[in-house]
């Protein structure tokens, strides 16, 4: 089984309800994922998105520009949200994801893995094992990157919150 990175797009309402009532957010973003995860939220883009294994590295490679917002974690804890798979789910509100849109939207993917070196992605000890393919694996990152820009980008524009999660 894989760690999978996955993000949900919430209206403030939708988010709102998700902090009150954890219960109802699983059901309702498992609802998202089965039913509508194709429809269109506007921009052209899902409401949901997942960016496959890339995450414990795209984590690794913001981090190490300092970019302002944990996009990858999420910045909140859902309080009393249960395990979604390795952990509970968190959450950026409307203005963190504005703000991570528009820090995304200044930071193309040959720029995120500029310099980067295979010894640098092997002393991180990323999820998963990638002894001998990192500068081969950045590929399949930016990859899930150029999708996540887009995501970010009409979440901002429609004012969504985000959820964000490990399965």
């Amino acid at each position: 089984m894989s760690m999978i990175g996955e993000y949900a797009r919430l209206t403030p309402a939708e988010l709102g309800r998700a902090i009150r009532d954890p219960d109802w957010t699983l059901g309702f973003i498992e609802e998202l994922i089965e039913g509508g995860a194709d429809e269109s939220a506007g921009a052209g883009q899902p409401r949901c998105l997942d960016i496959d294994k890339a995450w414990d590295t795209l984590g690794f490679l913001l981090r190490r520009i300092e970019f302002p917002v944990d996009i990858v974690h999420g910045e909140e804890e859902i309080p009393g949200a249960e395990d979604w798979g390795y952990g509970p789910p968190r959450y950026l509100t409307p203005e963190q994801v504005h703000a991570a849109a528009a820090a995304l939207g200044g930071l193309s993917s040959d720029v995120l893995v500029r310099d980067v070196t295979e010894a640098e992605l092997a002393q991180a000890d990323l999820y998963p094992n990638i002894a001998g393919e990192g500068l081969q694996w950045l590929k399949y990152v930016t990859h899930h990157y150029d999708a996540l820009v887009p995501f970010f980008r009409a979440a901002a524009a429609a004012g969504d919150a985000m959820v964000v999660w490990l399965d």
